[in-house]
């Protein structure tokens, strides 16, 4: 059974959450503040977080950053009465995985929640670690290391090693395109996998993104082998 701690200052929201989730089959936990939602995180661990941003106590937006200095994997989805784009971006920048802006039609929240549970059933399955080229990528540890000594750390002090350091984005980015060996991914599927919806970010940071990560696990970035871009359609992965 899945796990979902809800968080909100509503108390007639946080009953109708447990009352359409729990008839789904979810177990629910709820919260009031922003502080409890921390302890039970940690108490508890639930399988995916339903935060509201205007909490009475800490920021929403304080929540997630807590959370994510600490635990890359909870599945996060915001519920605000903020409609503006800025605290969406904001929430999803710090690491939430999804958006929903209140007042919300469930079965729409209950779809969000179905393909973050999906996302993160996948994730647990893959086991094996992929290689292509000099690469080898563990999607369960969410350990990336190359093993030609070439150094992407972005680090100053120029120190070598295998291990190779990729922003929340790029693991997003990356992740994506590694569960799909083969197959075309569009802009709007990377952008809805990395920020929750293609509308949050502009399809001209897909490039950005892709030349970092080529930067960084590409033999030669200049003439990419794995990480492929389709001019006009989208980007591709080859082992």
């Amino acid at each position: 059974m899945i796990h979902v701690l809800a968080v909100d200052d509503e108390p007639h929201l946080l009953r109708a959450l447990s009352m359409n989730l729990g008839a789904r089959g979810y177990q629910v936990s709820a919260v009031a503040t922003g502080r409890a939602a921390l302890t039970s995180v940690a108490e508890s661990h639930p399988d995916v977080l339903v935060l509201d941003l205007g909490l009475p106590d800490v920021s929403g937006l304080d929540v997630i950053r807590l959370i994510r200095a600490h635990d890359d994997e909870l599945p996060i989805l915001v519920l605000s009465a903020r409609s503006g784009s800025q605290d969406k971006v904001a929430a999803l920048d710090l690491g939430a995985n999804d958006y929903v802006t209140k007042p919300f039609d469930m079965n729409e929240l209950l779809a969000r929640l179905r393909a973050m549970t999906r996302r993160t059933r996948a994730a647990d399955e893959q086991t094996d670690p992929i290689t292509f080229g000099v690469v080898t990528v563990d999607l369960r540890a969410r350990i990336v290391r190359r093993a030609d000594g070439v150094d992407t750390s972005d680090t100053p002090d120029g120190g070598r090693d295998d291990m190779v350091h990729l922003t929340r984005t790029e693991w997003r980015m990356l992740e994506t395109l590694l569960r799909r060996p083969g197959m075309l991914t569009t802009p709007a599927e990377l952008l809805i996998a990395m920020r929750g919806d293609p509308q949050h970010t502009e399809q001209s940071y897909l490039r950005i993104y892709m030349q970092q990560l080529r930067r960084k696990l590409e033999a030669d970035p200049t003439r990419p082998r794995h990480l492929l871009t389709e001019p006009g359609l989208g980007y591709r992965f080859l082992p």
